[in-house]
Protein backbone atom coordinates (compact mmCIF):
# COMPACT_ATOMS: atom_id res chain seq x y z
CA UNK A 1 0.00 0.00 0.00
CA UNK A 2 3.13 2.05 0.49
CA UNK A 3 6.06 2.55 -1.27
CA UNK A 4 8.72 4.70 -0.37
CA UNK A 5 11.83 6.02 -2.75
CA UNK A 6 14.56 6.98 -0.71
CA UNK A 7 17.50 9.62 -1.92
CA UNK A 8 20.45 9.64 -0.68
CA UNK A 9 22.50 12.18 -1.32
CA UNK A 10 22.02 15.77 -1.64
CA UNK A 11 18.11 18.00 -1.99
CA UNK A 12 19.05 18.75 -5.81
CA UNK A 13 18.65 15.62 -7.99
CA UNK A 14 15.17 14.32 -6.33
CA UNK A 15 13.46 17.83 -6.60
CA UNK A 16 14.07 17.66 -10.54
CA UNK A 17 12.43 14.27 -11.68
CA UNK A 18 9.37 13.53 -11.34
CA UNK A 19 9.17 9.39 -10.57
CA UNK A 20 5.44 9.15 -10.85
CA UNK A 21 5.14 9.36 -7.04
CA UNK A 22 1.61 10.45 -5.14
CA UNK A 23 3.05 12.62 -2.70
CA UNK A 24 6.71 13.93 -2.52
CA UNK A 25 8.35 14.38 1.33
CA UNK A 26 11.77 16.10 2.19
CA UNK A 27 13.20 15.04 4.96
CA UNK A 28 15.81 17.18 7.46
CA UNK A 29 17.24 16.03 10.38
CA UNK A 30 18.10 18.78 13.20
CA UNK A 31 22.30 18.09 13.01
CA UNK A 32 22.38 18.61 9.25
CA UNK A 33 20.83 22.12 10.19
CA UNK A 34 18.24 24.62 9.06
CA UNK A 35 19.78 26.07 6.05
CA UNK A 36 18.07 23.54 3.65
CA UNK A 37 15.06 25.36 2.32
CA UNK A 38 17.71 28.27 1.44
CA UNK A 39 20.09 26.24 -0.01
CA UNK A 40 17.42 23.71 -1.85
CA UNK A 41 14.31 25.63 -2.76
CA UNK A 42 13.27 22.99 -5.42
CA UNK A 43 13.07 20.67 -2.71
CA UNK A 44 10.83 22.28 -1.25
CA UNK A 45 8.95 23.70 -3.78
CA UNK A 46 7.83 20.26 -5.65
CA UNK A 47 7.13 18.78 -1.90
CA UNK A 48 4.06 18.30 -0.36
CA UNK A 49 4.97 17.42 3.00
CA UNK A 50 8.50 19.01 5.45
CA UNK A 51 9.57 16.48 7.77
CA UNK A 52 12.07 17.60 10.80
CA UNK A 53 13.18 14.61 11.97
CA UNK A 54 15.75 14.10 14.99
CA UNK A 55 14.00 16.26 17.57
CA UNK A 56 15.29 14.89 20.14
CA UNK A 57 18.76 16.45 19.54
CA UNK A 58 17.04 19.91 19.26
CA UNK A 59 19.24 20.90 22.70
CA UNK A 60 22.80 20.33 21.24
CA UNK A 61 22.64 21.64 17.76
CA UNK A 62 21.71 25.47 16.27
CA UNK A 63 18.49 24.71 14.46
CA UNK A 64 15.46 27.39 15.34
CA UNK A 65 12.27 25.28 14.13
CA UNK A 66 10.60 28.30 13.59
CA UNK A 67 12.99 30.09 11.48
CA UNK A 68 13.08 26.49 9.42
CA UNK A 69 9.59 26.07 8.93
CA UNK A 70 9.36 30.25 7.74
CA UNK A 71 12.00 30.12 5.11
CA UNK A 72 9.57 26.55 3.93
CA UNK A 73 6.43 28.16 3.90
CA UNK A 74 7.74 30.92 2.30
CA UNK A 75 8.78 28.94 -0.65
CA UNK A 76 5.61 27.10 -0.64
CA UNK A 77 2.94 28.01 1.20
CA UNK A 78 0.72 25.03 1.10
CA UNK A 79 3.58 22.89 2.06
CA UNK A 80 2.75 20.42 5.45
CA UNK A 81 5.21 21.02 7.96
CA UNK A 82 6.14 18.59 10.78
CA UNK A 83 8.43 16.95 13.18
CA UNK A 84 9.31 14.07 15.29
CA UNK A 85 11.66 11.99 17.61
CA UNK A 86 11.80 8.35 17.28
CA UNK A 87 14.04 8.77 20.11
CA UNK A 88 11.16 10.33 21.80
CA UNK A 89 8.36 9.33 19.60
CA UNK A 90 6.97 13.17 20.02
CA UNK A 91 5.15 13.64 16.83
CA UNK A 92 5.70 10.07 15.59
CA UNK A 93 1.90 9.60 15.83
CA UNK A 94 1.06 12.40 13.46
CA UNK A 95 3.40 11.62 11.49
CA UNK A 96 1.97 7.64 11.15
CA UNK A 97 -1.59 9.11 11.06
CA UNK A 98 -0.35 11.06 8.30
CA UNK A 99 0.81 8.32 6.58
CA UNK A 100 -2.46 5.87 7.24
CA UNK A 101 -4.93 8.91 5.78
CA UNK A 102 -2.77 9.29 2.73
CA UNK A 103 -2.98 5.28 1.89
CA UNK A 104 -6.68 5.59 2.88
CA UNK A 105 -7.22 8.21 0.48
CA UNK A 106 -5.65 6.61 -2.38
CA UNK A 107 -7.15 3.76 -2.12
CA UNK A 108 -10.18 5.29 -2.31
CA UNK A 109 -9.43 7.27 -5.31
Amino acid sequence: DLLVIENVGNLVCPATFDLGEHERIVLVSVPEGPDKPAKYPKAFTSSQVFLITKTDLLPYFDFPVPEARREALDLNPALRVMDFSSTTGDGFDAWLDYLRTLIKEKKTA
